[in-house]
């Protein structure tokens, strides 16, 4: 069977600044669409064009960061009488290697395992969650770490993702008001994502538990735990395990 090719005409593109380029590949938050924004992410940075700085995924785009000078600089090189704006240069590289990309590539995805102590005073708002969907707290703390999650982006904060996945029957709407301070490591659900705050900041998500583990990590490139396209899973942990891990971590 042949490959199937991703029709460029399907994506958008547009200019961010003059140092970036959007591809936009649909508007919705699904896999299919993340599938692409992978492939495509994975494709530039394993042939990077000349002036490729980084490229940034997010649900349903991929913003690719360049260096206009030098690709101004290349063009002069080339003998290149006429002017071509970088964007239009790095927009007819985008279209041609979109043209090409083999939508039928499978995925791998690296898994991570999150360890979470759930309620009490690491998980404030997992009563509330209970409630609104009409179960028991250990049957919200069971739902959510059976289930595997997508780490579609990270953003908000730094190394914070954004997790799908989560199952409808634990799905919570933020919070009415924000908090001022949410701890680090605090494990949120806003509507039918879950998240994990890595540092403290304010926010409006639920809190149902929190985690020992680092997912800043400011001496380390990446800066990140998670990457987009891995897979969390949340396993629970008593009060006692968490201090452990806490005071484990503080040895090393």
């Amino acid at each position: 069977m042949p490959e199937k090719l991703l029709n460029k005409t399907t994506c958008k593109l547009s200019p961010l600044g003059d140092s970036a380029i959007v591809i936009t590949f649909g508007n919705e938050i699904k896999y299919d669409i993340h599938k692409k924004i992978k492939m495509f992410m994975d494709l530039l940075e394993d042939e990077p064009f000349v002036g490729f700085i980084e490229c940034v995924p997010a649900f349903t785009n991929l913003t690719v960061f360049y260096d206009p000078l030098v690709i101004y600089k290349k063009q002069k090189q080339n003998n290149n009488d006429e002017f071509i704006s970088p964007y239009e240069v790095v927009r007819s590289i985008m279209e041609r290697k979109l043209q090409w990309l083999k939508e039928d590539k499978k995925l791998t995805h690296r898994t991570v395992s999150i360890p979470v102590c759930y309620g009490g005073e690491y998980g404030l708002d997992l009563e509330y969650v209970a409630r609104y969907n009409n179960l028991t707290t250990d049957e919200v703390i069971q739902i959510h770490s059976n289930g595997e999650y997508l780490a579609y982006m990270i953003g908000f904060a730094p190394g914070f993702p954004f997790l799908g996945g989560l199952s409808e029957k634990i799905a919570t709407p933020r919070r009415s008001s924000p908090r001022m301070t949410i701890p680090t490591g605090a494990v949120g659900i806003a509507g039918m994502q879950t998240g994990v705050y890595p540092i403290s900041t304010p926010g409006g998500w639920q809190l149902i538990g929190q985690t020992p583990t680092k997912l800043f990590l400011p001496d380390v490139n990446p800066p990140s735990l998670l990457q987009a396209g891995d897979i969390v899973k949340f396993h629970p942990i008593s009060n006692q395990e968490y201090i452990e891990i806490i005071l484990k971590e503080g040895l090393q």
